[in-house]
């Protein structure tokens, strides 16, 4: 039970550090439908609209570009793996918290000339391990240079199987409209609700109704919920357990007393009373739970840390984990010792001796 807390909660521990890194401030803005059902569009001017809100510190807008990406110009249309393209503006990753892993992200220079960025599954579904000017990709009917290669970008899983290119180029050379597909907005940590409720009218006046909402950090936050409800059914098989190492108490003291009569016959016949037989059986029932109770909270004390140590995790085990560990093994004793205890006092002293 003890390793079971205390990987759950390392677990937790793990995503709460995660979502403090990345922040719980970002809102992602995109268009939604029409009246009339059509796919609606963002204005061009979206992202300098948002800008505007004072609590506001950072926007970025992600353009979605009609475009296929291959490793060269001999691989049939159609055959592109599930890699889409995407304009994006240049602070981006200081938006959505992105990191690059190999090269550089896209700069005044670059993004206006066939330059590319590419996320940690294009790239590897590419087979393109490292940025530089001999990586380079056909995107569009035109060769771009991978520039870079981002880590997986945890609150925009989109990007991870995406090829980035600029603005500029990608108007130039890709056709694309200018109208953003999804805006990244982060304000401060007081304001998020506020903001949340004016962002579609601001990206959106004439038509507020047709831009959605939405906070990458929910998926994040229902997948701790999701870990607290497996953490209860793993409590649950671990009571279990604890309800079978009772029987085994049980069961060895019981076997102890059968074993002991001879014992008991003597203390009996040299003065001890049924109270004091009954202490002795009851006193080391609780000495063997305690034993394996602090043992077994070593051993998952250990295992947790292990485990911890293994993912990358900090390692967590609450104090009251290993309290109540302890203290339920010896409530556990005591409860399968009681009985074993007052047989061992029934025996008569005579019969004792005689070991029947």
């Amino acid at each position: 039970m003890i390793s079971v807390v205390g990987i759950s909660a390392s677990s937790r521990a793990e995503l709460d550090r995660e979502l403090a890194s990345l922040g719980t401030n970002l809102l992602t803005v995109g268009p939604g439908n029409t009246f009339f059902g059509d796919s609606a569009n963002l204005p061009e001017e979206a992202t300098s609209m948002i800008s505007r809100i004072g609590s506001v510190t950072d926007v970025a807008a992600v353009g979605k570009v009609e475009a296929s990406v291959y490793r060269n110009d001999r691989i049939p249309k159609g055959e592109s793996g599930g890699i889409s393209v995407r304009a994006a503006e240049l602070n981006l990753p200081e938006t959505i918290g992105a990191t690059v892993r190999s090269g550089a992200w896209l700069n005044a220079g670059t993004a206006r000339y066939p330059a590319v960025v590419l996320g940690d599954k294009a790239a590897r579904r590419l087979g393109i391990d490292k940025a530089g000017p001999d990586a380079r990709v056909w995107l569009g009917g035109h060769w771009f240079t991978v520039v870079g290669i981002l880590d997986p970008v945890e609150l925009a899983p989109e990007l991870d199987s995406a090829a980035v290119v600029g603005f500029e180029v990608a108007e130039k050379l890709l056709g694309f409209d200018g109208h953003p597909t999804t805006l990244y907005e982060r304000s401060t940590e007081a304001s998020v609700d506020a903001v949340r409720n004016v962002l579609p009218r601001t990206a959106n006046p004439q038509h507020p109704e047709e831009a959605q909402v939405s906070r990458p950090s929910d998926a994040l936050a229902a997948r701790a919920a999701a870990d607290t409800a497996f953490t209860g059914l793993l409590l649950g098989l671990g009571a279990v357990a604890l309800l079978v190492g009772g029987v085994g108490v049980a069961n060895t003291m019981v076997i102890s007393v059968l074993e002991r009569r001879q014992e008991i016959g003597l203390r009996r016949a040299l003065g001890a009373t049924r109270g004091q037989v009954r202490l002795q059986f009851l006193a080391e029932s609780l000495l063997l739970s305690l034993l394996g109770g602090v043992v077994g909270a070593l051993l998952g004390a250990v295992v947790t840390g292990g485990y911890a140590a293994t993912r990358g995790w900090p390692m967590a085990v609450p104090g009251w984990v290993l309290a109540g560990g302890v203290a339920a093994t010896l409530v556990i004793g005591t409860i399968a010792g009681v009985y074993p205890a007052v047989r061992a006092a029934r025996l008569a002293p005579t019969a004792a001796l005689a070991g029947t």
